[in-house]
């Protein structure tokens, strides 16, 4: 219980840091938060015309069905790519300040969540734009929301840890994450993956948590809220697993930074 402790006597701190993390992305930019925009319709534009022209996809409002997965993945994608350099690119001040490290990631994992939020703004314009609209099943975007977020905090304290001592992991985790991206039914639906590869989409969380915001907005349906509770059972664990891990590397961060 001493880090929820810590956290609380810290807690302006971890404020500060979600904040200046929220402003500084896109500080100096003439866009600003409208980057939270422009970057998804980009890939959006781009996929739209790959899959239903190209790759005759015959998904029924596809670019919906589409913008259910890649906008949450860009939320997964972004953090872990982040996590690995939050340790690294904070070194100075790890070196000369005592505060509790955990503050790092978990601002992190906040800061981009809050960024997901405004992005989500575009899965609703789409939702409309097809007319769509809106179900009462919109209640459960927290809860998809919330494993979400459990998960990424879970493997952040993993990876910001670890990379502190193998600098390597941050090249290795680019890479992973374009694999990955091919792994998880972000631009294709779980049923055209032969029966043989299916176990790949069964041990991949973002699957549940994808298919969860897509049954909300595109099916038009209640998401499986025991498979959603089961991904956040994992990710609890991760959390704390991460966290123990975490707790142990972090003695010599000064040193290795």
């Amino acid at each position: 219980m001493n880090i929820f402790k810590r956290l609380y006597d810290y807690r302006e701190l971890l404020k500060t840091s979600i904040k200046k993390d929220i402003g500084g992305k896109y500080k100096n930019s003439f866009l600003g938060v409208l980057w939270s925009f422009v970057n998804p319709l980009l890939q959006i534009l781009v996929y739209a015309i790959i899959f239903p022209l190209i790759m005759k996809s015959d998904i029924e409002n596809y670019v919906v069905f589409m913008v259910c997965g890649l906008i949450p993945w860009n939320y997964f994608s972004t953090v872990i790519n982040r996590a690995s350099f939050v340790m690294i690119e904070n070194g100075n001040i790890i070196k000369k300040v005592y505060f509790p490290r955990e503050i790092l990631p978990l601002s992190l994992v906040t800061s981009e969540t809050v960024n997901f939020l405004i992005s989500s703004i575009l899965i609703l314009l789409f939702t409309f734009g097809y007319g769509l609209g809106l179900t009462i099943n919109i209640l459960f975007y927290p809860l998809v929301l919330l494993v979400q977020f459990v998960l990424l905090l879970g493997i952040s304290l993993f990876v910001s840890s670890i990379t502190v001592y193998f600098r390597d992991l941050q090249h290795f985790i680019g890479v992973l994450l374009q694999l990955f991206f091919y792994a998880t039914p972000i631009v294709y639906a779980v049923d055209v993956i032969p029966e043989n590869f299916q176990w790949i989409l069964k041990f991949n969380p973002m699957t549940y948590i994808i298919e969860g915001y897509r049954d909300i907005f595109w099916g038009q349906t209640s998401p499986d809220i025991m498979t959603l509770l089961v991904v956040l059972a994992i990710g609890i664990v991760l959390c704390i697993t991460g966290y123990l891990v975490f707790n142990k590397l972090q003695k010599k961060f000064a040193e290795e930074l």
